[in-house]
């Protein structure tokens, strides 16, 4: 990965240079920002410019032996830790475990879809984790000293997964490293980091990508016309996951939108036996989809307030959501709306924080009752 291959980051980018050709580089560097902006190819791409025996135009070469061995994940001095999930209860789990996988996953994913990592996983509704056992296998990759290169490389995706165990071992390390060693952290929700491991690395804070960024991406990728490949970037806020994913996972999309729907006119009617139902029917999709789905939520809610400004170019929603939204957006008003948002986070929250899914999303559907009317 070069860093002509990330579109957009311009700025951080040069920062990343800066560091590297003046070989001031942060023994911990923390690269954070929203989900599907390009923050762990950036990583990527930082690694094999450390690494690279022939950097030229502010970029790797891509053609050296260290270029080589980045671009197929075999460098023996870039370690990468990742979130996995237990193959068996009774033995350590390591990361080198899924390796297999997880070279197959960065091949075909630049943007890190989450997603298709639980599938990849073969585990779609579980939350993995990187676990105690994890964070002693790095430390001892670390003790050893750098092989072919100066520095020896330890990124590590989604620190924010990472046990307070495992965070608690990593401590120390990254407090006090190696001479030759350098942490990159790339990370979507940075106020989960152990705070103690946080405020020892520097940061490196990107934004969300520009529509016609993602428009762009989409257009050149999937040979989208542009005026459509516009309206799903607007959708996607930014997001190349979310942009991709509206096109490949229309289904789940359009799953969610069924349940949103259920979900308000059932509370509508104070249909309580059949809220019953679905919140039973949401809990059976398994934790990490009930939070997409509440996420989801999230972003109808917010559309549909918005929808009653009519101004058509501040709204982002597809066809259906559209179509329901035009009888729907009048129960979305200033006297509901935060609370609304709010209950929905805190069934986000509950349902991250391992709560009964289907007593949580029953509340929920209470509290809609109770929100639709005033």
């Amino acid at each position: 990965m070069k860093f002509a291959d990330i579109p957009y980051h311009d700025n951080a980018k040069e920062r990343l240079r800066s560091m590297i050709d003046s070989d001031r580089i942060p023994h911990a560097l923390l690269i954070e920002g929203p989900a599907g902006i390009g923050k762990f190819a950036l990583a990527r791409a930082a690694a094999q410019y450390i690494h690279c025996e022939h950097r030229s135009g502010g970029d790797s070469c891509g053609v050296c032996p260290s270029c080589l061995q980045h671009q197929s994940f075999n460098h023996i001095d870039t370690h990468f830790a990742f979130p996995i999930i237990k193959k068996k209860s009774d033995r350590a789990s390591y990361c080198d475990d899924f390796i297999g996988e997880w070279r197959d996953y960065l091949m075909e994913n630049t943007y890190m879809d989450f997603q298709k990592w639980l599938i990849a996983l073969g585990s779609p509704t579980t939350q993995p984790q990187i676990y105690a056992d994890e964070a002693d296998a790095l430390i001892r990759k670390l003790s050893f000293t750098s092989h072919s290169s100066r520095y020896k490389i330890a990124i590590m995706w989604l620190p924010e997964r990472l046990n307070i165990t495992g965070a608690n071992k990593l401590l120390k390390q990254i407090e006090e490293p190696y001479s030759d060693t350098i942490f990159i952290l790339v990370s979507n929700k940075p106020s989960e980091i152990l705070p103690t491991i946080y405020s020892r690395t520097q940061r490196l804070q990107l934004k969300r990508l520009p529509d016609n960024i993602v428009a762009k991406y989409l257009s050149d990728n999937f040979s989208i016309e542009i005026t459509d490949a516009t309206a799903i970037a607007h959708i996607a806020e930014g997001n190349i996951i979310t942009a991709v994913n509206s096109l490949s996972l229309s289904k789940e999309n359009r799953d969610y939108l069924d349940r949103f729907m259920a979900l308000m006119r059932l509370a509508y009617q104070r249909n309580v036996k059949e809220l019953k139902e679905w919140a039973g029917d949401v809990a059976s999709m398994g934790r990490e989809s009930e939070i997409r789905f509440l996420e989801y939520c999230q972003r109808l809610i917010r559309e549909n307030f918005i929808y009653n400004l009519n101004i058509s170019e501040l709204n982002y929603l597809n066809r259906d959501e559209a179509a329901f939204s035009r009888n729907f957006a009048r129960f979305i008003n200033e006297r509901n709306v935060l609370q609304i948002a709010a209950e929905l986070d805190k069934a986000a929250i509950d349902i991250a924080g391992n709560a009964n899914g289907k007593i949580v999303m029953f509340d929920l559907a209470v509290h809609m009752i109770l929100l639709l009317k005033q």
